[in-house]
This record gives C-alpha cells, sequence and structure tokens, in this order.
C-alpha cells in the first residue's frame, strides 16, 4: 500500500469561551444538569409562573401532610381470596 502525505486542515481552534456555546434548552440531545425534570400537564402548568412557585407549592403540601397525616385507609377483607373462610 503507498501511503500519501496529504497536509490536514482543520478548522479547530486551541481554545474556545465555552460561555460563548449555546446549551440546547429542548429536545432529547440536550444534557441534563439538574437532576430530575417533571412534566407538568398544561392545565397545572398555567397555574404556576415559575418552577420556584411549583416547589413552593409541594413543599407547603408536604408540611401539612406532614402535620396532618391522612387516616389510613380501611380495606374490606376478600372472602374470595381468603383461605380460612369456607366457601
Amino acid at each position: 500500500m503507498k501511503r500519501v502525505n496529504q497536509d490536514m486542515e482543520d478548522e479547530l481552534r486551541a481554545e474556545y469561551d465555552l460561555k460563548s456555546l449555546r446549551v440546547r434548552k429542548l429536545g432529547p440531545g440536550r444534557n441534563i444538569f439538574c437532576g430530575t425534570t417533571v412534566r407538568l400537564e398544561p392545565d397545572v402548568a398555567e397555574m404556576f409562573p415559575t418552577a420556584d412557585a411549583v416547589n413552593e407549592a409541594l413543599r407547603f403540601m408536604i408540611r401539612i401532610l406532614q402535620q396532618n397525616p391522612p387516616p389510613a385507609l380501611k380495606t374490606q377483607p376478600d372472602p374470595a381470596l381468603d383461605p380460612t373462610e369456607p366457601k
């Protein structure tokens, strides 16, 4: 095989200013830099102008539920599933 010596011209810089690069905000190709993302339904999202408003409302609900836990749900046993009950 014959080797061909070609001059490679690349357009890479020695250094890049990373602050000037644009980050994709939407779409499957974006990187998630900050943990969990939750998608709100449109009717819910229109009630909250910002992510901070959503977090504040959820934290408020958490505090209320911790102070006033809901009563335990009482379920009726299903006789068809109870092996000790005669059929």
